[in-house]
C-alpha cells in the first residue's frame, strides 16, 4: 500500500476518515485545525501504517496517537485494545486525561493509568472489570503482565510516547519485554522529541516498515527570545541568580547537566532568597509529585532539574528557561527552550556559555537556522531589590480521592461563610490538586496562614481535616 500524501499543517480534522461523533467531539473541544505533527502523522496512522514521529511535548502528539487508537477501538469489547508506554507517571496522567477527553464521543470507553504510587490491587480490579486502553510506565505495566492481571491478546495498537526519554532513563529492556509480548499483528506508533541512535535500533526491532515524520521544531521568533551570556565556569551558578533578579520570571526552569550541579545551584539560589526546588532521580515519587505540584501551581519561582528528571514535564505559563550549561546535543537545546513561549505567550530562553562552548552554540545556530543574540552579563541591572517570591503558597491537606474529596469541596470550605474565619474569594484560591490520599491547595501567598486556620477550624465533606503549608 502506498503511503497517503501528507497534508500541510492547518488542514481540518473534517478531512480525515473519522466517525462523525468523533469530529463533533473535536469541535466541542475547540480542535479546529490540526497542528503540524497531527497533519503529518494522522493520515498515515489512520491508514494503518507503523510510524516514527519526531515531536515535542506540547505539539499535539497525544491527540495524533489518541485519535488513531480510538478510531480503531471496539467499545463493545471490554479488553485491552491499545496501550501507551510513557517515561513518567506525570506524562502518563496527562495522556490519560487527554485520551478521556477525546473519547467523549462514545459512552463507556475505559482508559486506565497504570503507574507507581497507586495500589496494584486496585489497578488489577479495574483491569478485571474490563478496560479498553491502558496508559502506563514500563515498570508498572511489566508488574501487571508478570502477575497475569494485564492480558494483551486483543491489543491492536502499541504507542511508545517520548521514546527517547524512556531510553535515556534505561527502559530499553523493559520496552523490549513489553513489545515482544504484544500480538505480532498490531500497529506500533513511536513518538520521540529527539532522534538518537537508540531510536533507530528500537524501531528496527519492533516496528514493521514504519513511515517517518520528522518535523524540526520552529519556534516563532516573537514567542521565544533567546539570549546567550558568556561566563567563566566558576561564575556560572551565581550568574543564574543574576539572570533571575534581572528578568524576574514568575516561573523559570533551570537545566543543569548533572545532579550535583542541581544541588549546588539550589543552595546558591536559596542563599540569594530565591524560592527554588529541585527535581532529581533521588527523590521518591511522593516527593517528586509535591515538587511538580508546587511548581505547576506557581508556589515555586524556579525549578532546577536535569534533562532526565524533567522528562514528560509540561508546565503552562513558563516565562523562562535557563540553560546553566549548553547541552552538546542541539536537538535537546531546542526541546528545552520549547517549554516556554507556549500557547501564544512570550518566553525567554537564557543560556550561559563557558569559553569552550562556542562550537556547541554555533551548531545550535546552524540547526535552528538563525542568528543568536549575545548579551553581556555585567550590563544587567536589578530594577528591584525585592526578593523573588512566588505569588502562591501550597497547602497540604490529608484526605483525597479515596475520601471522595473533590476540588469543589475544598473551594466551598474556603469561600463559604462557615466559621468566624476570613472568607476567601475564588481569585485568591489557585489550582486544587486531589491525589488518592492528599489534596494540594494553591492559595495567594500572604493568605496561607489564614487559609490553614480556616480549613482546620471548619470541615471538608463533613469531616475535620489536617492541613499544613508546605
Amino acid at each position: 500500500m502506498s503511503a497517503p500524501a501528507i497534508p500541510t499543517a492547518g488542514t481540518s480534522f473534517a478531512d480525515l476518515a473519522l466517525p462523525p461523533a468523533m469530529l463533533a467531539t473535536l469541535q466541542q473541544l475547540n480542535y479546529l485545525a490540526m497542528t503540524p505533527i497531527q497533519a503529518a502523522s494522522l493520515p498515515l496512522a489512520l491508514a494503518g501504517h507503523d510510524l516514527i514521529a519526531q515531536a515535542k511535548t506540547g505539539s499535539g502528539k497525544t491527540a495524533a496517537f489518541g485519535l488513531t487508537l480510538l478510531a480503531k477501538l471496539n467499545p463493545k469489547r471490554f479488553a485491552v485494545q491499545a496501550m501507551v508506554l510513557c517515561p513518567t507517571r506525570e506524562l502518563a496522567d496527562q495522556v490519560t486525561q487527554e485520551i478521556r477527553r477525546l473519547a467523549r464521543f462514545e459512552e463507556n470507553i475505559k482508559v486506565l493509568p497504570l503507574v507507581g504510587g497507586a495500589a496494584l490491587r486496585h489497578q488489577a480490579t479495574s483491569l478485571e472489570n474490563g478496560v479498553h486502553i491502558v496508559v502506563g510506565t514500563p515498570g508498572r505495566i511489566m508488574d501487571h503482565m508478570e502477575r497475569g492481571t494485564l492480558k494483551l491478546n486483543d491489543l491492536t495498537t502499541l504507542v511508545l510516547d517520548e521514546a527517547d526519554r524512556m531510553l535515556d532513563m534505561g527502559f530499553h529492556d523493559d520496552i523490549a519485554y513489553v513489545a515482544k509480548r504484544c500480538p505480532k499483528e498490531r500497529q506500533t506508533l513511536l513518538f520521540s522529541a529527539t532522534y538518537p541512535e537508540g531510536i533507530a535500533r528500537l524501531a528496527s526491532q519492533f516496528l514493521h516498515q514504519p513511515q517517518e515524520v520528522k518535523l524540526l521544531e520552529q519556534h516563532a521568533e516573537s514567542k521565544i527570545r533567546q539570549r546567550f551570556y558568556e561566563v567563566q565556569p566558576d561564575q556560572r551558578l551565581q550568574a543564574v541568580a543574576t539572570l533571575l533578579k534581572h528578568y524576574r520570571p514568575v516561573s523559570a526552569l533551570a537545566f543543569c547537566n548533572t545532579k550535583q550541579q542541581c544541588r549546588d545551584l539550589l543552595n546558591v539560589l536559596r542563599h540569594e532568597g530565591i524560592h527554588a526546588l529541585t527535581l532529581n532521580g533521588d527523590l521518591e515519587q511522593r516527593e517528586r509529585d509535591q515538587v511538580l505540584i508546587q511548581f505547576a501551581n506557581r508556589s515555586c519561582s524556579v525549578l532546577v532539574a536535569t534533562d532526565v528528571a524533567a522528562r514528560g514535564l509540561d508546565i503552562d505559563q513558563l516565562e523562562a528557561v535557563i540553560n546553566v550549561d549548553v547541552t552538546p546535543d542541539p536537538e535537546i537545546h531546542i526541546h528545552r527552550i520549547g517549554r516556554t513561549g507556549r500557547a501564544d505567550q512570550d518566553g525567554w530562553a537564557l543560556s550561559l556559555c563557558g569559553p569552550g562552548d562556542k562550537r556547541r552554540v554555533a551548531t545550535i545556530a546552524q540547526q535552528m537556522n538563525c542568528q543568536l543574540e549575545w548579551a553581556n552579563l555585567g550590563e544587567l541591572r536589578h530594577d528591584s531589590e525585592a526578593p523573588l517570591v512566588p505569588p502562591m503558597a501550597t497547602l497540604l491537606m490529608l484526605g483525597g480521592r479515596k475520601d471522595k474529596i473533590r476540588p469543589g469541596d475544598v473551594l466551598g470550605a474556603l469561600t463559604g461563610e462557615a466559621g468566624t474565619e476570613q472568607k476567601f474569594t475564588r481569585e485568591q484560591v489557585g489550582k486544587i490538586t486531589v491525589t488518592d490520599q492528599s489534596t494540594y491547595i494553591a492559595i495567594a501567598r500572604p493568605l496561607a496562614r489564614d487559609a490553614v486556620r480556616k480549613l482546620s477550624a471548619g470541615k471538608v465533606k463533613g469531616k475535620t481535616v489536617k492541613v499544613r503549608a508546605l
